[in-house]
């Protein structure tokens, strides 16, 4: 037989029976909060503690490219090794001594370079005789405990070429670019304004010319970095384009060659970017493509810029 409750017991009890169970559910909430957040951290943690090898990451890039690896390449490990747990990456042109200090002061110790370490395309050591500055450089490298990659070919394997297309979406004309194409068609405008433009938006200080600034240009020939004289020459005869914009020259070569063709009649213009600024854009490219695929590792591009100042 159940007791009988006054009114006045009757209604502490409901007032007691309310409280009991608001605090359960205040302390259920609590729980699954704390176990939401918990979660959540330990999931944090974990991404931010994953690490990555120089090889999981050089694997990683390869994965992209048609045909990779390739059975020669200069895409070699200048410094280091594949086993090295990486710190940070630092995506350049040229690792500089400059750059090699950055990335030191950083904390990365991971070098994704374009360009030759040491002034050849193989990076012989041994290709102009004893070399001094090859050496101090390799004991820096060393010394610290930084893995250089060169990453050339691949880096123009991808699809589309990541060169090319960061120096276009740089240039602002991605609704002209085709992948594969040298060949892009712009609304016309005189070559003293493209060469600013290209100077603009590209954070160029100077370019060089061959041709007179108010020749209008539509039709340009985009070869970034230094494909040479005859790959310059040989597209200049195939398509003649109003204006062929280059990194470098042999000015033996291709200038002489434009030079020359403007005299004969010929309407090819040339602009010089200059070979580093002319390929960075590709390398910025590159960090935007990792960052994203690597959580919890810090990837930086710093361009290493034009070594030439014009006085």
């Amino acid at each position: 037989m159940k007791p009988v409750l006054s009114h006045n017991n009757a209604h502490q009890y409901l007032n007691d029976r309310r409280a009991f169970i608001s605090n359960m559910l205040k302390a259920s909430l609590a729980s699954a909060f704390v176990f939401s957040v918990g979660h959540a951290q330990a999931q944090l943690f974990s991404t931010a503690n994953k690490s990555y090898t120089v090889g999981d990451i050089m694997d990683m890039v390869l994965k992209e490219i048609p045909g990779a690896p390739f059975s020669k390449t200069v895409d070699t490990l200048k410094s280091g090794n594949r086993e090295m747990v990486v710190t940070g990456i630092l995506t350049t042109m040229f690792a500089t001594v400059d750059i090699i200090q950055q990335a030191i002061k950083s904390g990365a110790n991971f070098i994704i370079a374009h360009e030759p370490t040491f002034y050849n395309h193989t990076d012989d050591l041994k290709w102009a005789g004893a070399n001094h500055i090859v050496d101090q450089k390799l004991e820096l490298l060393e010394k610290n405990k930084i893995t250089v990659w060169r990453l050339h070919d691949y880096l123009h394997s991808f699809v589309p070429d990541s060169v090319s297309y960061g120096v276009v979406k740089g240039a602002g004309w991605l609704s002209y670019y085709k992948t594969g194409q040298r060949l892009i068609t712009i609304p016309s405008i005189s070559l003293g304004n493209l060469a600013k433009h290209l100077k603009d938006k590209l954070g160029i200080a100077q370019v060089r010319v061959i041709g007179e600034l108010t020749h209008a240009c539509e039709r340009i020939a985009l070869m970034p970095g230094a494909s040479g004289g005859q790959s310059h020459i040989s597209i200049v005869e195939k398509e003649q384009p109003d204006v062929l914009v280059v990194g470098e020259v042999h000015e033996w070569e291709t200038a002489e060659y434009i030079r020359d063709t403007l005299q004969l009649g010929g309407k090819t213009a040339l602009i010089v970017l200059g070979h580093s600024v002319s390929e960075e854009p590709g390398l910025e490219w590159l960090q935007q493509w990792l960052q994203p695929r690597l959580a919890g590792l810090k990837v930086q591009h710093i361009a290493s810029g034009n070594p030439f100042r014009f006085v």
